[in-house]
Order: C-alpha cells, then structure tokens, then sequence
C-alpha cells in the first residue's frame, strides 16, 4: 500500500485542523441558544473564529492533539504489523511539522519522546469486517476532556441525585452526575459517549466508541435513542454553559452504547469531550492504501455567519493589562471583567510549577503573568521559534501549587481555563491577584496575539511543559476569579448542582 504514508497523514492534518460538518452543526445551534452579549456567546464568538482560522492556516484547533486513537477495520488478511510501522511514520511526521504537539510522555521519567510515539502510544483498535475497503476513523482528544471521563459502579450515591440503583433511572442518574462534575473544566459545551456495561476496560472501550458515532444519528436501540433525547434536554438546563461561565448550551451531544455485564458489575463509564471534537475518519483502497472517500464529511457548515462579529465583542468595555502589574490595578478589577493583556507573559504548567515550588524562577515573575499553556512550537531555519497553536489548559491540575507560587514570586495574574480552588482563591485574596480564564481549545485565536518568543527555558521539561516568553498583543480574557474572593467557577457549580438535585425523583421505569 503504497499511498497508505499520505492518506493517514492526511487524516492526521484534517482531524487536527478541521472539524467535521456535524460537530460545527452542534456549535451553531448552541450559538442560537443564548443570549447575545453574554459571556458564553462572546465565547463561542471566539470558538467560531477559532474553527476558521484553523481551517484556513491548517494548524492545530487546540494545542493539546490529545493521544491519538485510530479504530480500524480491515479484511482479513491484511498486515496490521506494517499498518502500524506506517501510521507511526505518519504520526512522526505530523508531529514535526506542527500538525500535531509532542504529547508522548514517560510515565516514570517525565521524559517527552518529541515525536508522539512510545509504549502505548498511539492507541490502535483493530477489527476484521468482510468488506474489501479499509476504515480508519481518528480522534484526537485533549488531556482536558480526556481527564473529565468518569466510570460509576452501580449502585452508589450522587452529589445532588441520592441514590442511582441498578436500573435505567441509575444509569440516566449517572450520566447527569457526570455531565454536571465536568463543568468548565473539560471545555464545554462538550459531547459524551456513555458506556454500559462490561468491566472497567470493555466499558471506557465503548463509551469512547460511542464518540465515532455522527453528532445527529439516531440510536438504533428505542430506549438508549429515548435516553439520550432526554439527557440531551436535562443537561442543557444545568446552566453551566460554554466554558462553564453559565449558559445554556450545556451539552452538545450524547450517545449511549450497551453491552452485557458480570451479575457482580454494573458500571456506567463516560467519555466527555470537548467542543473541539476531532473526529474524522477515511475508506482506504486495501491494494494502494489511497483514499476512496471520508466518513464524516457531508457539506460545508460555515459557523462564523452565525456568530456575533469581532467588530460587536470590542465595543465591550475592557481594561488594559501589562507587566509588571501593580496590586492596586489587581485590586480594582472584579468577576465579570474582561482584560488585554499586552506585553510579556509566561507559560508554566505542571512541571514548571512543581519545579519552582523547591527553586528559584529564572525570570522576574514579580508583577508578572503566568499562562498555563503548551504551545504547539516550530522552529524555523533560523533557529527562531513560532508559536502554531496557545490555548489555555485546564488550571486545577496546579491547584496544589499556584497560592504558594503566587507568593513567593508576586505573580498578579494566572490564566488558564475551568477555574481554580478555594486554596487558589484564598492566595488570590491574600497577595492580590487574578485569575483570568481564556477560551478553552481556541489555539489559534491565542496563537495570533503572540508577536513574538522572546525565550525558553527547562526545554528539558519537554515542549509542552517548557516556560515559554512570549510577547502578546490583544490577548482577551475574563476575570473569573478577583482578589476579593470571588469566584465565577464556584457560584456556577453551586447553582449548577441546585439544578441538578430537581432532577433527582424516578423518570425511567
């Protein structure tokens, strides 16, 4: 299979870069369902953008590329050893050129291979049909939504809902909880996959199986297509909304596969994904490898006409942001408040912040800006770095580190997405910061306000966990956390699981 190299490189650029007709259909319509210049529309004005600008520059729609899973069937007697050998160059080689992020990591040395491939990685799911075609569907799911996915074990109780039994009701309990713990954390408005039954593998393997399915098919099974109508509907009146600001698309789509379980087992597991639902597959020429045709590709769907316009979002009044910062500027802005950032930030995730816990920073951060991002990065052939995809990550993985970081190098303002603390906030409120929530998955609306690398260090951390410096310009975020205690993420969550708790008496007998 001569063509087998390109057609699955293909794959790997289109599923990266373009999101398929069914996923931006599910966009538009929660765009028709809130209220202009709310902060979950003003959002989803920068998701739009985000998809196009992707599309056109054929970079990255988020910058976490996830850990690639291909589900492949194949004829019998095809030579899966060689499929894999060339879908790994493939991966290499998307990973080069920036298509996809280095996102392969030791799980004992913290070491990032650079190229996505190691033990483990990427994921393959094989299986044998009579058909003379090849399918290879892929889905690049980010860390972000990938760390939402829950599994219950029925019976058990439920924050909100009591008691989910060994029934349909449970199951229906179950998926509820799920949507509702995932708040902004997992970039919503999102899509789940919903598996019941079989054991704590078998079930995670069907729930995300679930996510190859067309955003708007319909279930085959009356009850599981009754089921997912309904928690279409209960979810969407939870109001945690786009990005977990409040809202009222919640959930933009679910689907529920069964199989048979133990008598002692009964679980229900939940792939959640993120808006950014990279999920794109091919029918391949088992003699050449080439493509005969893509599976999820039924018309262009346009978001950005449907969206409120740049041009409607900047007559929002903003405060203007750069370091160092003072506390009395800090001090003055509230929830709710939306800021620019221009000048000079850095990155800094998980390895950067255990890191500086025990050692000093080799940069002033007092007054300064932290980002917990991981950029997608290409050198060029001047040795220069250019910054190809920067959206935010999810924040609550530094929770047991920012308040005693932000102390000990004065740091004034931390973005990232989906909220952080109380022990976060308190540090807020103590030495005067904020916390500013950016646009999960819109890589490339962030990519854009970087003018400039101005440096790195601790690329031994790997390219995503390294601490970039950046020079931006325009980069728009929301205070969602002040120095005054209060936080946006909290108020939602509780008013969220209120929501929630009215769902609790018996609807499925």
């Amino acid at each position: 299979m001569k063509h087998l190299k390109d057609s699955i490189y293909q794959l790997i650029v289109e599923t990266s870069t373009n999101l398929p007709p069914d996923v931006r259909r599910a966009i538009v319509k929660a765009k028709q369902m809130e209220d202009e210049g709310t902060r979950a529309a003003l959002s989803l004005a920068t998701i739009a953008g985000n998809i196009q600008s992707a599309e056109v520059n054929q970079s990255p729609i988020c910058q976490d590329t996830g850990m690639p899973t291909f589900e492949i069937k194949t004829p019998a007697g095809t030579n899966q050893v060689e499929m894999k050998k060339v879908i790994k160059e493939a991966i290499a080689l998307a990973t080069k050129n920036g298509k996809l992020r280095p996102n392969s990591v030791d799980s004992l040395t913290g070491e990032n291979s650079g190229d996505n491939l190691g033990p483990g990685t990427p994921v393959f799911h094989f299986e044998q049909w009579e058909k003379d075609e090849i399918e290879v569907n892929l889905i690049l799911k980010g860390g972000g939504c990938e760390n939402k996915n829950i599994q219950y074990s029925l019976p058990c109780e439920l924050e909100g809902l009591g008691k989910a039994g060994r029934n349909l009701d449970g199951i229906r309990k179950c998926i509820l909880h799920s949507v509702y713990q995932a708040q902004g954390q997992g970039c919503s408005a999102g899509f789940i996959g919903v598996g019941i039954g079989g054991d704590r593998t078998s079930g995670y393997a069907l729930a995300k199986e679930q996510l190859f399915r067309k955003v708007d098919d319909v279930n085959p099974n009356e009850t599981l297509a009754q089921l997912e109508d309904y928690v279409m509907e209960a979810a969407n009146q939870l109001g945690i909304g786009t990005m977990g600001f409040g809202g009222q698309a919640t959930l933009l789509g679910c689907k529920i596969g069964v199989m048979n379980r133990l008598p002692a087992s009964f679980f229900v597991s939940v792939a959640y994904n993120c808006w950014a639902f990279r999920r794109q597959g091919v029918s391949l020429s088992p003699e050449t490898g080439e493509i005969q045709g893509w599976l999820y590709k039924d018309g262009e769907v346009q978001v950005t006409d449907t969206i409120q316009s740049e041009e409607q979002q900047e007559s929002k009044e903003v405060v203007v942001l750069e370091a160092p910062i003072t506390e009395e500027k800090i001090r003055s802005l509230k929830v709710g408040d939306v800021v620019v950032i221009n000048g000079l930030m850095y990155t800094g995730r998980d390895a950067l912040h255990s890191h500086l816990m025990n050692h000093d920073s080799p940069v002033d951060l007092n007054g300064g800006i932290i980002y917990h991002c991981g950029p997608v990065m290409l050198k060029d052939d001047a040795g220069e770095w250019h910054v190809k995809a920067a959206g935010p990550t999810t924040s609550i993985r530094e929770e047991p580190y920012q308040a005693d970081i932000i102390k000990k190098f004065g740091i004034r303002a931390v973005i990232g997405k989906g909220g952080m603390g109380p022990k976060t906030l308190a540090g807020l409120q103590e030495h005067g910061g904020v916390y500013l929530n950016a646009i999960g998955g819109a890589a490339q609306y962030y990519a854009q306000c970087i003018e400039k690398v101005e440096g790195v260090d601790f690329m031994e951390f790997g390219i995503p966990e390294a601490m970039w410096h950046l020079r931006v310009n325009g980069f728009t975020a929301i205070v969602t956390m002040d120095s005054h205690g209060n936080s946006l993420h909290a108020d939602v969550d509780k008013n969220s699981l209120e929501k929630l708790a009215e769902f609790k008496e018996t609807v499925f007998k």
